[in-house]
């Protein structure tokens, strides 16, 4: 009878420590099945890239433009005046503005509501033989052409820029490439995106040329 009551015993014994440890299977799942999830969650996201900045001026021919803004030829003193007076104060344009000066141009440029400009800086004239120059300068409908041929209605940003567009003159002015690094009509844009009251004017590194 002892023994009988040992065995079954012993037999409850197993059969409570197969339950517990079951249930300690079945709980260990369920906490991993869990956690799994939650780790999930908790992963770190990933940011995502910020919208690029709203381009101002680049291009190594910036360096030349003044920095301080009490300057009349910075960057900040030319957006608060119209572009052929903006011109005037920056030093890289000073034969530009003798240009446009002869040619009587300056009024129609200050006085027009949005312009885009394509400006030879002084490098760009010192390209062309000193007297044929002059005698450009002192042609002035020959130097109206060859100005107005520059200036594009409208304000161009340099996400617009790449294209033809049809200038002041009449003809078509090509512009090629993107990002900072643009050409028109093969001159290279050496400072981009300036800003005037308005305009955005492009200086370039050399003088361009009307087709007709």
């Amino acid at each position: 009878m002892r023994a009988t009551q040992l065995t079954a015993v012993a037999a409850a014994v197993l059969f409570t420590t197969s339950l517990a440890a079951c249930g300690d299977d079945s709980t260990s799942d369920s906490a991993g099945a869990a956690a799994a999830p939650m780790a999930t969650s908790a992963a770190p996201m990933t940011p995502s890239s910020p919208a690029m900045d709203t381009m101002t001026n680049f291009g190594a021919g910036c360096s030349a433009v003044p920095t301080d803004s009490s300057d009349p030829g910075s960057f900040a003193a030319m957006a608060q005046v119209p572009v052929a007076t903006a011109a005037s104060g920056n030093p890289v344009l000073s034969t530009l503005v003798s240009a446009v000066k002869k040619a009587g141009l300056v009024d129609s440029l200050n006085t027009a509501p949005a312009l885009t400009v394509f400006a030879p800086a002084n490098s760009a004239f010192d390209k062309i033989p000193s007297a044929d120059l002059k005698k450009v300068l002192a042609d002035k409908k020959t130097l109206t052409s060859i100005l107005t041929y520059h200036v594009v209605p409208g304000k161009l940003a340099p996400a617009d820029l790449a294209g033809s567009h049809k200038t002041l003159e009449g003809d078509e002015v090509k512009v090629t490439g993107s990002g900072m690094d643009f050409k028109v009509d093969g001159a290279s844009v050496v400072c981009g995106n300036v800003q005037t009251a308005n305009a955005t004017v492009y200086i370039i590194d050399s003088v361009l040329m009307p087709k007709s």
